[in-house]
């Protein structure tokens, strides 16, 4: 009895069919991306404003000790910083407000980065720049929330001219 044995498919074929899987996996991300985006930013935002709103935030003395500018009682100020964090979460989800949060938010992630001149024996190993503590992480991974803040910004749709 002869049996039938399918050849296996040829690489050209395989080749294809993947990059057709790439093409179209990438049309989808990006016609998503931007939604995507903006729910990531808001989860890392609810559940650092939560921390902080709770109380329990690994990072609130790091905070207040690097605004200490700020005459505001150290609860108070982590507080209404975990508040902002909580606003921010829902103008992701909901798009409302973003045009006036959005420029906020990117202050506040910037100014983070003060706690590497204030603090910079907190923030590096033996003062080396390139040798960061998890403090000097913590800090460093904003360049990223920043990144997508601004993907975020210049994805807006263009403002409604209103005639005068």
């Amino acid at each position: 009895m002869h049996r039938m044995h399918s050849s296996p498919p040829h690489k050209e074929h395989r080749a294809g069919g993947l990059a057709e899987v790439r093409s179209h996996a990438g049309a989808v991300i990006q016609r998503h991306f931007p939604a995507i985006m903006r729910g990531a930013l808001a989860l890392v935002f609810l559940w650092f404003g939560a921390l902080k709103v709770a109380n329990v935030s690994p990072v609130s003395k790091l905070v207040a000790d690097t605004l200490f500018f700020i005459p505001l009682p150290q609860t108070l100020l982590v507080t209404g910083l975990g508040v902002f964090e909580i606003a921010v979460a829902a103008a992701l989800v909901t798009g409302r407000w973003l045009r006036p949060i959005l420029p906020l938010l990117l202050l506040h992630l910037v100014g983070t980065f003060s706690v590497l001149l204030i603090h910079p024996a907190l923030a590096f190993q033996g003062g080396n720049p390139l040798l960061l503590t998890v403090e000097g992480e913590f800090v460093i991974k904003n360049v990223v929330l920043i990144a997508g803040t601004l993907m975020v910004s210049a994805t807006l749709p263009p403002r409604e001219k209103t005639s005068d």
